[in-house]
């Protein structure tokens, strides 16, 4: 690894340490021969395509004129992706947060289920959905990810018959479900609250994106999920910049419902459980 950091870089790499990551890969504080530091996450479990996808989300991210800050990319190929260290440690500013993530969101996307590097299968980690854009939302988000999700599961044996059937309840009442028609989000795709990297002076950085054009309430609602922020200051930030839909708090179960089932593929465990109560509530 080394060596071919080396030649994507251009300067030598003299050091290579690991540091925490996440469940799916293996993270490294790599250190040039300039002094400059680089984080570097690699993983033999990654699709063929993951880190190039997670590259021109990152750019696609970063490219929001006044939108959150997001770690330039440096290097990348199928092996590995190498990003601009950023400190952290500072605590986080919600408010900031939520202001940042609604312009993000607000910059759109052309369509549900736009990838910004293009091509027609998504990449989320280990996992590869199909990808077909389009302007339906509902229907984007039963036949894009439910279903298939909900096939995968119930393959690994993560999510019992009654889920199925809940899951496959919930993708044949979408439309009346789904909430009112709004123009496609920017999503982060990702967004849990291990995904918002707080810098050293607090601001919140987003990085480990799974990007695509969506609704923008999966990401609200995953990132109240797995202890994300739920602060006034933070929805009211967001709020400020462009509210949410009427009646979005019923709807924050059916969209965690996608990061749920990804779980389940992924871990097992009560995943699958969590997935089928949170269909059951609207069924």
């Amino acid at each position: 690894m080394r060596a071919a950091l080396a030649q994507a870089l251009g300067e030598e790499v003299v050091a290579l340490e690991p540091v925490a990551g996440g469940s799916l890969n293996a993270a490294f504080r790599a250190t040039l021969a300039g002094g400059a530091a680089v984080f570097v996450k690699t993983s033999p479990d990654a699709a063929p395509g993951a880190y190039a996808a997670e590259a021109a989300g990152l750019r696609w991210l970063r490219a929001v004129d006044g939108g959150l800050p997001v770690p330039e990319v440096l290097g990348v190929d199928e092996r590995w992706l190498a990003l601009a260290w950023v400190d952290g440690g500072g605590r986080p500013d919600e408010a900031a947060l939520g202001r940042g993530l609604a312009v993000v969101h607000r910059a759109g996307a052309a369509c549900a289920g736009e990838l910004p590097g293009g091509g027609d299968r998504y990449v989320l980690g280990p996992l590869t959905l199909p990808n077909v854009p389009g302007g339906d939302w509902p229907r984007f988000y039963a036949e894009s990810r439910l279903l298939p999700l909900t096939r995968m599961a119930a393959d690994r044996g993560a999510l019992d018959a009654a889920g199925v059937r809940a899951v496959e309840g919930v993708a044949g009442r979408i439309a009346a479900l789904a909430g009112p028609a709004e123009p496609a989000a920017r999503l982060h795709g990702d967004l849990w609250s291990g995904n918002v990297h707080a810098g050293a002076d607090g601001r919140p950085w987003l990085i480990d994106p799974a990007a695509y054009g969506g609704h923008r309430e999966i990401d609200l609602a995953m990132l109240s999920l797995f202890g994300g922020p739920r602060t006034a200051a933070f929805a009211a930030a967001y709020d400020e910049v462009w509210p949410r839909a009427d009646g979005h708090a019923d709807r924050v179960a059916l969209y965690q419902l996608l990061p749920l089932l990804v779980h389940a593929v992924l871990f097992g465990g009560s995943y699958g459980g969590s997935a089928r109560r949170a269909a059951e509530r609207y069924v």
